[in-house]
């Protein structure tokens, strides 16, 4: 099913991950920078359809959201992929972020750019009561929703279970968690259990978690924005991955 994308680093990133899923492309006819240019060079080497168009045009398409003067219409049929998918294809130990229930669609895109910026393997989330995948995350995450697999689950309780059966172990972010970030330790095959915004982890998520970790914090905020927490636990772990590596 077709639908919009826009702004620069969204039609980039899809052009660079899935050039075969993008159907044409908008420009706002009056931009004639180095930015504008160089992404008409790519599009033409690729051989995708241009369409210059005045901004207010753009404006119609991309809704409320700044599309920078460039709009692109894409195929979102993408593979649908299922858990057993991911798990299968890994020759290291799983990394993965689980979001159960999510809602704004900039943490989700921000928490996307966090999961390629430290190599997660998919983020897994519930498909109900969740934003999913659209313009806005594709716009945020920018180029991350390509390259990092989203996958949608029908019982997020159950799929952890799965998880635990393969191996993995499952770490809930709670406040009152019972060990500290800097003193969990964070081998083998792990899955991140994040709650939404505001309201936390439901309870059967919280209940389905091996165990729970909080941040420390030592100022007077108590809680801290979901794509923060997502890029301090996958340092967190990284780091630790790395330094066993290198200690043998």
């Amino acid at each position: 099913m077709p639908s919009h994308i826009f702004g620069f680093h969204a039609v980039s990133g899809r052009i660079r991950q899935n050039p075969e899923s993008v159907i044409e492309v908008y420009l706002d006819s009056a931009r004639r920078d180095p930015r504008a240019k160089q992404l008409l060079l790519q599009l033409e080497a690729l051989g995708i359809r241009t369409i210059q168009i005045d901004a207010a045009r753009l404006d119609g398409m991309a809704g409320r959201g700044r599309n920078q003067g460039v709009v692109a219409k894409v195929d979102e049929s993408r593979k649908y992929l299922t858990l057993d998918d991911i798990l299968e294809t890994l020759e290291e130990d799983a990394l993965l972020l689980v979001l159960d229930g999510i809602q704004d669609p900039h943490n989700l895109g921000a928490c996307m750019r966090v999961a390629d910026a430290f190599g997660v393997h998919a983020i897994v989330a519930p498909k109900d009561r969740a934003v999913g995948l659209n313009a806005t995350v594709d716009k945020v995450a920018s180029g991350a929703a390509d390259s990092v697999p989203y996958v949608t689950v029908t019982n997020l309780a159950r799929a952890l279970k799965e998880m635990q059966e393969a191996g993995i172990t499952v770490i809930g972010t709670d406040e009152e968690g019972e060990s500290d970030l800097f003193d969990a330790k964070l081998d083998g095959p792990i899955a991140w259990v994040l709650g939404a915004e505001g309201s936390g982890m439901r309870r059967l998520t919280r209940e389905n978690c091996d165990r729970l970790v909080r941040i420390p914090m030592k100022g007077m905020v108590e809680s801290l924005n979901l794509s923060v927490t997502s890029g301090i636990i996958m340092f967190e772990t990284c780091r630790q991955r790395r330094q066993k590596k290198e200690t043998g």
